[in-house]
């Protein structure tokens, strides 16, 4: 039986532990670090997780994260609205913001088709991007998925369900790494990625 430590100490790493990206030695060592610092650090960790989880929603429109809804992205009147850029998470849209090569509008799906995960396109916001083309404005949907196993596969299932809306389909050039992941992406490649985008 693993050893463990008594009572708040334990259930600090096992929290940490949790997160995302986090092992339980990583844990350790952020839960003993926050046990040396000052109150006042501590303090304002804590503050900025419950101000975060009261203030931060999803954006009714796109499914971004925003503090009031629509977001500043979908309300600036200077986006191309005419062209979505689909992505999987938040975290995309500020990987392609930062190339400063997109001017149109997003669109999260909040994940990617997973089987193994037990994740399909009805657990996607699939639904509010097919309403979203319902009006006339919109002329051009790019499909920025991460280019991995299951990026490609909610890549195809869009390609194939968006082709009878007779729009235009396109999705990033190559340059992106099959695999990786666009937040870790630097901006000159994911960029070229954009300029360069082909059909889907």
């Amino acid at each position: 039986m693993a050893l463990a430590y008594d009572g708040a100490i334990q259930q600090l790493i096992d929290s940490f532990a949790r997160l995302p990206g986090i092992g339980p030695k990583g844990a350790q060592r952020i839960a003993f670090y926050l046990l040396g610092a000052d109150q006042q650090e501590a303090q304002e960790l804590a503050d900025a997780i419950t101000t975060v989880k009261a203030r931060v929603r999803f954006c009714e429109i796109c499914g971004n994260v925003c503090e009031s809804s629509p977001c500043s992205i979908c309300s600036d009147p200077r986006r191309d609205h005419s062209t979505i850029c689909v992505v999987e998470e938040p975290k995309d849209v500020m990987s392609i913001e930062r190339t400063r090569e997109f001017q149109g509008v997003y669109h999260v799906l909040g994940g990617a088709i997973n089987p193994m995960s037990n994740i399909g396109p009805a657990d996607l916001r699939i639904p509010s991007l097919l309403e979203r083309l319902k009006t006339d404005e919109v002329k051009e949907i790019i499909l920025a998925l991460d280019p991995n196993i299951e990026g490609e596969a909610t890549t195809t299932y869009l390609s194939r369900l968006l082709l009878p809306l007779e729009l235009k389909v396109t999705r990033l050039a190559s340059g992106l790494p099959v695999g990786s992941d666009l937040e870790y992406a630097d901006e000159v490649t994911l960029g070229r990625a954009l300029s360069g985008r082909r059909p889907a």
